[in-house]
């Protein structure tokens, strides 16, 4: 009995749909476009904060929060909306551009000079029953912790709780994702996450229950309404539909690919092997009948030579015994060439063992005048540039907040690109690592030539990771192009060293298909 219901929830474990297990890292990535949004008077007694409530950043100047939020401003022109992120500076102050109350929604725009990292809103369908992660600052965690008001104008990780999408119920003044993922007071504004770290709507509210025993939901103002709102104030935030994908089942659908591919590959070379085994079955046969009719030919011609030689020796004694020296000489000459090619024609016949070799002759030729004309281009050496149009390819591919258009590359054979960047060369093939300045992002570039393909590991890291980062790719800069082999090897394993900072797996992979420019 216990078999079988071991059984039976093994067949249903596997009957039901599986659920998308989020990345912590995509979660810790997209924490770092969640802010506190402070609200602040000054009176006799100094700096005193009325209220906070959670932020999420849509441009690196703009912050997307509740309407509730921020209404006391109106009440009191002297106070100020204060804005802390994350990570990085203490905080920004900033002015209400956007008020929608209807809705329940509010943009603020730093007042002052800063930047700010932007999230991805996921504009793709939100299904019942997904995980969901809740990302802000609840007033009642702080309460616990101990924080003073000082301490909640410093920068502080949001506090991050997960639950699922109980899809079917929206209010009636405007659209909403009802789901279970716990808020408190202060998580007002902040995002509900999908499993890839995307933005699918503003947490606002939640059930207000007057027994402990009744289940608690909250609700999160739709995408639906947030692009609606954004759109009227002429904002064009960063946006993608793209579905969510972990990595393992990326690599596993990449293993996959490889194996069938190697299948293929191993199939047709045993169809190959098979055409080519009968294509030497039948060569084999006629180089059996080219050779024995050739021996044929040549025992005929040998016998033929001694008759003839006879002949032309009996011709030779009557015209001897007749007096004729002239004819004598003729037919004496004509029986020593003959008794010469006689025994050449037998010795110069084919022999039985070359039918192998015959067949193999036969074979060769019949393959060398069906295989295809070779290409027109020849390879090209390394100092020469291929132009190729890199095209993104989904289904090799986790995106979770990048864009994914057409890639121009003109790629060189000694790992230059466009003429101006050198890829480093290690136990992988050609990549390089960036970590430009004006993201927190590393990404991790590679090509394979002889694939055709481009490909990207981005990692979206914290202020301090990307210090550390910035720090020692600081310290070997890339050769120039044209640098030689040797140089694109150094490059290769410093880089090689800098990636033991990086976390384990990236948060995101791009692969581009990449074909000649037209």
């Amino acid at each position: 009995m216990t078999r079988l219901l071991t059984l039976l929830a093994l067949v249903a474990a596997l009957l039901l749909p599986q659920r998308i297990a989020a990345d912590p890292a995509d979660i810790a990535a997209a924490s770092r476009s969640v802010v506190r949004v402070v609200l602040i008077s000054r009176t006799s007694d100094g700096v005193r904060i009325i209220g906070h409530g959670s932020g999420i950043v849509v441009a690196p100047d703009l912050v997307l929060t509740n309407a509730h939020v921020v209404a006391k401003l109106a009440e009191d022109p002297s106070m100020r909306a204060g804005i802390v992120p994350a990570q990085g500076r203490s905080g920004y102050f900033s002015k209400v551009v956007a008020y929608s109350p209807r809705n329940d929604l509010a943009l603020l725009r730093l007042a002052e000079q800063g930047s700010l990292t932007p999230a991805t809103l996921f504009t793709g369908p939100v299904t019942d029953g997904e995980d969901v992660y809740a990302v802000g600052y609840p007033g009642n965690v702080d309460q616990a912790q101990g924080l003073n008001p000082a301490d909640l104008m410093s920068p502080t990780a949001p506090v991050k709780t997960r639950g699922a999408v109980s899809a079917g119920r929206s209010t009636k003044g405007f659209d909403t994702i009802l789901h279970t993922a716990p808020i408190g007071s202060g998580n007002s504004g902040g995002p509900l996450l999908d499993g890839c770290g995307r933005v699918i709507g503003a947490n606002s509210f939640g059930t207000v229950s007057d027994t402990s025993a009744d289940s608690e939901f909250y609700f999160a103002i739709s995408m639906r309404e947030i692009t609606r709102f954004l759109l009227d104030a002429k904002i064009s935030p960063h946006t993608t539909g793209e579905p969510c994908r972990s990595l393992a089942d990326l690599d596993s659908a990449e293993r996959e690919r490889i194996a069938g591919a190697r299948a293929q590959s191993d199939a047709e070379q045993r169809a190959e092997a098979d055409k080519r085994a009968a294509a030497l079955q039948s060569a084999t046969r006629t180089a059996e009948v080219e050779i024995i009719t050739a021996r044929e030919n040549h025992l005929a011609l040998a016998g033929l030579g001694l008759l003839l030689a006879l002949a032309s020796a009996g011709a030779a004694f009557v015209a001897h015994s007749q007096g004729r020296p002239r004819e004598r000489k003729l037919a004496t000459v004509a029986a020593a060439l003959l008794l010469v090619l006689a025994p050449v024609a037998w010795f110069t016949r084919p022999s039985i063992t070359q039918i192998d070799s015959r067949a193999q002759e036969i074979v060769a030729a019949a393959m060398a005048s069906a295989a295809p004309a070779p290409s027109a281009a020849p390879t090209a050496p390394a100092s020469d540039e291929t132009a190729l149009t890199c095209v993104f390819n989904p289904a090799r591919s986790r995106v979770t907040v990048s864009a994914t258009a057409d890639v121009p590359l003109s790629w060189r054979g000694d790992g230059c690109v466009n003429g101006r960047t050198q890829y480093g060369l290690g136990a992988d093939g050609w990549s390089k690592m960036l970590a430009p300045g004006s993201e927190d992002t590393v990404t991790i570039a590679s090509f394979d030539s002889s694939a055709r393909t481009y490909r990207q590991d981005r990692y979206l890291l914290d202020l301090d990771t990307m210090g550390k980062v910035r720090a020692e790719r600081a310290k070997f800069p890339a050769p120039a192009c044209g640098g030689g082999e040797g140089a694109a090897r150094q490059l290769g394993d410093a880089q090689g060293a800098v990636r033991a900072l990086l976390p384990p797996q990236p948060n995101e992979r791009l692969v581009f298909d990449c074909h000649p420019a037209p």
